[in-house]
């Protein structure tokens, strides 16, 4: 048996830098990302990536046995970089040779390749920062790299492990989710392999998937064979979507359900691929995500890689299967799994698969072909083949991961339901095994439906269920507010409904109200008897009376939630830092070993149990039991400084610098380590731990003061209060409960120091408790007026929250003019002023006054060349356009090549109009192809119909008919429906109106016609509709900053589209007053703005030729 090595070193990888993190604070409240909230705080969000590569020095920790070699990048996310098969020097994931983020991630930067562990959403919002990390040797002579991360969103604890063995081609990830809160949590685990892809891949499911789900269900296709419109693409003709080189659009699907455990692809030129491996019982998820073979993916390919070429995305679900497709995670409760990534070889299409084996079985005209690859050396395994359960052959082979076998055996098959293949291994231990399935019509399932309006749905259990799942699945624009709220008018004591409202106001730090509605469940509960069945709404008012500091009433409520089974865990953790709190060990000691019963996994409890010991002073007993904890959770850095604190006084200097190093020097990490400490009351070993941390972070400073405060030190704690507020606020987001009460002492202790209020109002406001953050924010900007993000803001709740879109713009150009270089508060301050039907001429007055600002993003770039554009500065436009890089957001695409196509095309009809034809068809030429400097390719569904009609005059024009009925008949193409106006990727509705135009070109008025008056009637029926955000969007690519009237954009879409449909059939003035209602509702409608012209100049010349 060989050892496996793992080893630390630093790699110089060429490397694309980002940029600097924002500054302000990105609330985000109602974008969507993925299919459920894009909210990013109390992240900072990045924007910015560079254009050049640098070779940059990575850390990397290595593991090598003798088949496999890993590669793991724990400053990227604790990501698996590179997996390589030694055995036949096939990279098994996707090596990416370069790191080249794109603005992909939930906070921007995100890399292609290797393995990501997206959790406890996805994208995994740390996907692109560093993690803590270890490295274990086992006796067996494995060997395992440990990475480690909190999630700062919701506090929940994740730890991956990746094991290599001794003898075996796998990779075993073994994952570790703890719930370190009080309160339920959700979560999601979607490991994500890269794979490399050609027209010789296929994705290899599972022979029993018969139907695969888009997100969140809302659309389903067959498979592999698709035979309908999925992702706007028709697949009617009958088209395998296993295979990369059939899917030319960005597509995901998810498998609706297997009862296998495996899920990969295959490489036929290669003769090799990857497969996962893993309990499907826990591990339902297996899906395939691509950018598409078309030239929107090679765009992408060209964002995110130099040299590699194209990918797939083989994602793995555990505890899920969906995005979104959120679990519970109950407060401190540990959820591990094991799953598998292994390279195989010669077998194609798996049929089924273990850890163990892997085998392939093909049945034609009487013969069998078997295929069988191991992870490890069998030798002496025997392959039986059997035919209605007698064995038909079998034969004794050495297989191992560099001796495949195979072999044709003659056979006659009536029904190949009756023929098994089975794998054994010299012992007789079934390794695989593999039975053909009945070939029926699988039944395709249902999309899934949104949520009804509150006052639509029946029953109050209804009612919870459906607010309930909104919370779980973090739902972008529904809150479950309105369902809970409409369950209560209906019977004001629902148990569940008072339950789950009191604690939703919890979360949003609401602790006097949520007491309220505990209290009420409580009376119902205890109706009949004094012993609930279940004691929930004892253990939520025993934590709410906790946050309160009425120790005393939690101690009571705490101890009657243990009463019933399901609350004990938890409530005798609170028992016991009680007890702590009041110097009764021995108590607190019986206490917390009760929840050690439920549960003796559960950190903190383990962490408050050393302490104990501590205490007790049973110094030894600690010393094991904290040996005890590493086993369970080596990061836990509670056991890791009572470690220092029972260790010899020499030495602890010495341990608090190693401790140090360990923790990264994370401020968060140190936090959380002191708010346990201060749980139970531990003051002096909470400002211990805070004081190793040597970073200059407010929040930091002010847990110290909080400590030094309990401490009875309060002259210290005012003078650590003023460190704080002197502090750098870079990305100082505060948003833990324990947040409040600390700053809230500090706003008591210096009620004169600004910074202290500026933050607790982001925390308000990120927990939508608006008048709170109003009032506390603009009490910091009365105490300072200098400090520019507090005004900014400021803007977002006066316009949002409290409709003063005066008071926002005053506080706004405030802000901006306290730092005239944010472009962040440029964007906002611009986005405002078209809010508030600020001229064109006035807005580019703005943006030429500041352009060393407006340059920095290209959001606002492209706005600059919009209002260009919109001026009827074509040239300039293309000429901007055309030299700059730009790094389009995913799900935000379609802005600089709307523009780029739109800027050419008004080219292009001026030198129609100079009967310039050559020039004329110069650039419409052009306007086909996107240049790579844009970043983006074409979707199929966007059509170029407007294009290919002046190509069609402009050839006619040169007297080359036939391609001028070419380019007309090319113009007809697409649907000839007209879509909302919230669309992502949709046929533009013009599009709609070049059909109807080329139509008419080709001799085809009854159908030209027809498109016109479905734009009309479309405009018609929908004019009045009430529009809000669609329960099942999977990104919206506008800018969400301030809120949106949608009902209104509706009514200017549907005005706009009577407009075209008028403007075709040549009702000139009708179409006149169509564009300029649309203009009147939306006064940077920019193609109505376009086609008015286009109207009143052809109004023109009808009269000059009358």
């Amino acid at each position: 048996m060989e050892e496996v090595k793992i080893w630390e070193e630093e790699v110089i990888i060429p490397t694309y830098e980002i940029g600097a993190a924002e500054k302000n604070p990105i609330f985000s409240e109602k974008r969507v990302y993925q299919g459920s909230s894009g909210r990013v705080y109390p992240y900072p969000v990045i924007e910015k990536i560079e254009d050049v590569k640098k070779d940059k020095a990575w850390k990397a920790v290595y593991l090598e046995n003798q088949y496999i070699k890993v590669m793991v990048l724990p400053e990227l996310g604790g990501r698996i970089q590179r997996a390589y098969d030694k055995t036949n020097g096939y990279d098994f994931v996707y090596y990416n040779h370069v790191i080249k983020p794109a603005l992909v991630g939930l906070t921007g930067p995100w890399i292609s390749g290797g393995i990501e562990f997206n959790w406890p959403q996805h994208h995994r919002p740390t996907t692109y920062q560093p993690v803590d990390y270890t490295v274990t040797e086992h006796e067996d002579g494995s060997r395992t790299v440990m990475v480690n991360d909190v999630d700062q969103m919701y506090g929940t604890k994740g730890i991956a492990s990746f094991t290599l063995y001794p003898d075996k081609a796998y990779i075993e990830i073994r994952g570790q989710l703890y719930n370190r809160t009080p309160m339920a949590q959700t979560f999601l685990w979607w490991a994500n392999p890269a794979v490399p892809v050609n027209d010789y891949t296929q994705s290899v499911f599972p022979p029993d998937v018969h139907a695969v789900m888009d997100h969140g269900k809302r659309d389903v296709s067959k498979f592999p064979i698709a035979t309908g419109v999925y992702y706007k693409h028709d697949y009617s003709a009958g088209v395998d979507i296993s295979r990369y080189k059939n899917i030319p659009v960005p597509t995901s699907y998810m498998a609706e359900k297997s009862d296998f455990d495996f899920v990969g692809g295959y490489d036929y030129r290669e003769e090799a691929g990857i497969l996962h491996v893993a309990d499907h019982h826990i591990s339902p998820g297996k899906k395939q995500w691509t950018w598409g073979c078309g030239d929107f993916g090679k765009a992408w390919d060209r964002n995110l890689t130099d040299e590699d070429g194209p990918y797939i995305e083989l994602m793995t679900g555990v505890y899920t299967d969906n995005q979104p497709d959120f679990t519970w995670l109950k407060p401190f409760e540990e959820k591990t799994f094991k799953q598998y990534f292994m390279p195989y070889k010669k077998v194609g299409y798996v049929k089924n698969a273990s850890i163990d084996a892997m085998v392939n079985m093909e049945i034609n005209d009487g013969e069998v072909f078997l295929c069988v690859y191991t992870t490890g050396v069998e030798k002496n395994a025997k392959v039986v083949l059997e035919k209605k359960g007698e064995v038909a052959f079998e034969e004794i082979a050495d297989i191992s991961p560099v001796a495949v076998y195979e072999k044709k055996v003659s056979l006659p098959v009536e029904n190949k339901t009756d023929i098994t293949v089975r794998v054994f291994n010299a012992e007789g231990r079934e390794l695989v095994e593999f039975t053909p399935l009945e070939e029926k019509i699988a039944k395709i399932p249902e999309p899934a439906k949104a949520a009804k309006d509150p006052k639509e749905i029946q029953t109050c259990e209804e009612l919870y269920l459906t607010g309930l799942h909104i919370e779980q699945y973090r739902h972008a624009t529904y809150l479950p507010d309105d369902y809970y709220l409409e369950g209560l008018k209906r019977d004001e004591g629902d148990i569940r409904l008072n339950t789950a409202y009191g604690m939703l106001l919890f979360r949003r730090g609401l602790l006097e109200e949520s007491e309220k509605y505990f209290r009420k469940a409580l009376e119902r509960m205890t109706w009949k008897n004094p012993n609930p069945y279940n004691s929930e709404a004892y253990y939520d008012l025993g934590l709410t009376l906790f946050y309160q500091e009425r120790y005393d009433e939690a101690y009571d409520a705490f101890f009657k939630a243990t009463w019933s089974n399901e609350q004990q865990e938890m409530s005798f953790y609170f028992l016991a830092a009680i007890a702590v709190r009041k110097g009764f060990y021995s108590l607190a000691l019986e206490l917390v070993e009760k929840g050690l019963v439920k549960n003796s996994h559960n950190i903190k409890a383990r962490g408050l149990k050393a302490v104990i010991l501590r205490k007790l002073g049973r110094t030894e007993e600690a010393k094991a039991w904290l040996k005890e904890n590493e086993k369970v959770d080596c990061f836990d850095y509670v056991s890791a400084y009572e470690e220092i604190l029972l260790a010899e006084a020499d030495k602890q200097e010495e341990m608090k610098q190693a401790l140090k190093v360990r923790m990264r020097n994370f401020h968060q990490n140190f936090i959380q380590a002191a708010i346990d400490y201060m749980e139970s009351g531990c003051y002096e070993e909470a400002l211990g731990m805070l004081n190793i941390c040597d970073r200059d972070w407010p929040m930091l400073y002010y847990y110290r003061a909080e400590c030094l405060y309990k401490l009875g030190k309060e002259a210290e704690a005012k003078e650590m209060t003023a460190k704080a507020d002197a502090a750098d606020s870079y990305c100082c987001f505060p948003n833990r409960l324990e947040d409040i009460k600390v700053l809230e002492l500090a706003m008591k202790l210096q009620p004169e120091l600004p910074k202290a209020y500026y933050y607790i109002g982001n925390l308000w406001y990120d927990k939508r408790q608006y008048d709170k953050a109003k009032e506390v924010w603009e009490k910091s900007a009365k105490l300072d007026d200098k400090f520019p993000i507090v005004f900014r803001n400021l803007s977002l709740v006066y316009y949002n929250k409290y409709q003063e879109p005066q008071k926002a713009k005053e506080v706004l150009e405030h802000a901006f003019a306290l730092d005239t270089t944010d472009s962040r508060i440029f964007l906002e301050l611009d986005q405002l002023y078209k809010k508030l039907d600020y001229s064109v001429e006035k807005r580019l007055e703005f943006y030429e006054k500041y352009p060393d600002t407006f340059v920095k993003r290209d959001d606002v770039f492209i706005e600059y060349i919009t209002l260009q554009n919109y001026m009827g500065n074509h040239e300039k436009a293309y000429e901007l356009l055309m030299g700059r890089k730009f790094h389009p957001w995913e799900g935000g695409e379609g802005k600089a090549t709307t523009q780029y196509t739109r800027a050419l095309v008004e080219m292009a009809k001026k030198a129609i109009a100079k009967e310039d034809w050559a020039q004329a068809k110069e650039l419409l030429e052009k306007a086909l192809v996107y240049p790579e400097n844009l970043g983006e390719g074409k979707l199929e569904g966007s059509k170029d119909n407007n294009i290919n009609y002046y190509l069609a005059l402009t050839e006619r024009a040169l007297g080359n008919t036939e391609r001028a009925q070419q380019f007309f008949a090319e113009a007809t193409t697409g649907t000839d429906e007209p879509a909302g106006m919230m669309f992502y990727n949709d046929q533009p509705a013009d599009m709609i109106m070049y059909q109807g135009l080329a139509l008419k070109e080709l001799g085809q008025p009854v159908a030209a016609n027809s498109r016109f008056y479905k734009l009309i009637s479309y405009g018609e029926a929908h004019i009045y509709d009430e529009v809000k955000m669609d329960y099942f969007a999977v990104s919206y690519p506008d800018l969400l900053i301030f809120d949106e009237n949608f009902t209104r954009k509706n009514k200017a879409h549907c005005c706009y589209l009577m407009g075209l449909g008028n403007l075709g059939l040549g009702n000139l003035e009708k179409a006149k007053e169509h564009f300029e209602e649309t203009l009147q509702l939306d006064p940077y409608h920019l193609l109505a703005r376009l086609y008015l012209e286009d109207s009143v100049e052809r109004i023109g010349n009808i009269l000059e030729a009358i």
